[in-house]
């Protein structure tokens, strides 16, 4: 088993938290990972994404040309990555700030989520990034919610961990999207 999965954004929508947790889910579950973080030194407002791998066996590479899952957080990184997507692929769209008219691909499949509207009707509009993990969870299988949400404790700063529920909720919210 090998799952490869593509996060895009922009900085500030917690982009690189939900490749770390994908990360930290993948090693409570005794997987193999690689996380590539990359990001804009501008950060805030910047570009941001981030390559995970998760497999039973040895991961060769972080780097990933062509991932078979691309969750793509806003119009730049859609306009920007889906080109990439390997055909027979799947990617999973924040159709709150993406605007997928005049889409030519006819050899991937596209899954809408509108992340911020749903974040939103949760009241937490930066829980984005969590609505798109549960979404690649659900739709994948390659990682439990509840391995998600034991990670959210490894991977969330102490002083925040009062908001795990609501983590928990957007995960669940985002893996409704894809059932």
């Amino acid at each position: 088993m090998r799952h490869d999965v593509f996060i895009a954004g922009f900085g500030g929508q917690g982009v690189l938290l939900a490749g770390n947790l994908l990360g930290y889910a993948a090693v409570t579950e005794g997987k193999n990972v690689s996380f590539f973080p990359a990001y804009g030194v501008e950060k805030r407002g910047g570009a941001a994404m981030c390559t995970v791998v998760i497999a039973d066996d040895e991961v060769g590479s972080p780097v990933v040309g062509n991932p078979t899952v691309a969750l793509l957080l806003n119009q730049a990184s859609y306009d920007k990555f889906v080109c990439r997507v390997k055909p027979g692929g799947t990617c999973i769209v924040n159709t709150s700030l993406v605007d997928t008219a005049g889409q030519v691909r006819d050899d991937i499949e596209f899954i809408p989520v509108p992340m911020n509207d749903i974040a939103v009707q949760l009241g937490d509009p930066r829980m984005v990034n969590m609505i798109a993990i549960g979404a690649y969870a659900a739709k994948t299988g390659a990682i439990r919610l509840a391995s998600l949400e034991e990670a959210l404790r490894l991977t969330l700063p102490e002083r925040n961990h009062k908001y795990i529920p609501a983590n928990v909720k957007a995960l669940e919210a985002g893996a409704q999207t894809c059932q």
